[in-house]
């Protein structure tokens, strides 16, 4: 059985929309990146401190709250690299999930206003991830690329094709 949580419009650009062949990714050519190295130069990120401020309990939509993007970085468009992160599910195949949305801090666009649109990652895997819930801080591999994705939680700003997801380590 495949559930479903439709984005409102998918328009992927650059790397985006080419075709990623699992398994191609080698240790040596990965690029590790941190949240900092998504925004442009010279933004900062939203300060730890300030990180889930917006009460759990807010029944308010929060998708108006996203604040604006100040753009993207294409960098790494077309290349492999390795993001930490935490998992909102999008898209499950059975008990595993498909797609997800990659945020830097845990409850970002479920319990807090989602970050801006470049620290968001929209990502696919064509082997089913067991995830053991929003909690759980993980490592993804695979091709980068700057999109423009719109879903019910959020605007995207980049696509990751997985090759890996993993626990994280530091």
């Amino acid at each position: 059985m495949v559930t479903r949580v439709l984005p409102r419009r998918a328009v992927l650009t650059g790397m985006a929309a080419a075709t990623f062949v699992p398994g191609t990714a080698q240790a040596d050519e990965v690029i590790d990146l941190d949240w900092d190295d998504l925004l442009p130069e010279g933004q900062m990120t939203v300060p730890n401190a300030l990180q889930g401020l917006v009460d759990h309990d807010e029944s308010a939509p929060l998708f108006s709250q996203q604040p604006e993007s100040t753009g993207v970085r294409t960098d790494w468009n077309g290349q492999i690299v390795r993001l930490p992160g935490f998992i909102i599910p999008i898209d499950y195949d059975g008990t595993g999930i498909t797609a997800f949305i990659l945020v830097p801090y845990v409850g970002a666009c479920v319990h807090v206003p989602p970050p801006p649109a470049n620290q968001l990652v929209f990502v696919t895997t064509p082997t089913p991830y067991e995830s053991e819930g929003l909690f759980e801080p993980v490592n993804v591999v695979g091709m980068f690329g700057v999109s423009s994705i719109s879903t019910q939680l959020a605007d995207i700003g980049y696509a990751l094709s997985a090759d890996r997801i993993e626990p994280y380590r530091t």
